[in-house]
């Protein structure tokens, strides 16, 4: 099988399962946007926070070959620890903290 499409797979399944448990009460909600042909990946959330207005990004990858860029990960639960427990390889991971070897 090819990397690049079940690393897609695991990214859209992750992005996805992060925003199906919200809390039905929240005001603040959380959207998954995949777009497979571009390589992103992101968990938006949007609502009121007590007087403002909250517009923001959550997470954001980008597949690009075999390799996925961690734009942002603003998870307690880190998405790009829950990414390499799904089967990325940490090598394909590159974050702000790691760069591409």
């Amino acid at each position: 099988m090819d990397r690049t499409l079940s690393y897609a797979n695991i990214l859209k399944q992750t992005v996805q399962a992060a925003v199906a448990d919200q809390p039905r009460l929240q005001a603040i909600k959380l959207y998954p946007v995949c777009d497979t042909e571009s390589g992103h990946f992101l968990v938006l959330a949007t609502g009121w926070d007590k007087q403002r207005w909250m517009d923001t990004i959550l997470f954001h990858a980008r597949l690009v070959g075999q390799q996925i860029f961690i734009e942002e990960d603003n998870f307690e639960e880190s998405l790009t620890e829950i990414l390499i427990a799904n089967g990325v390889a940490i090598e394909h991971i590159v974050t702000s903290a790691r760069s591409v070897c």
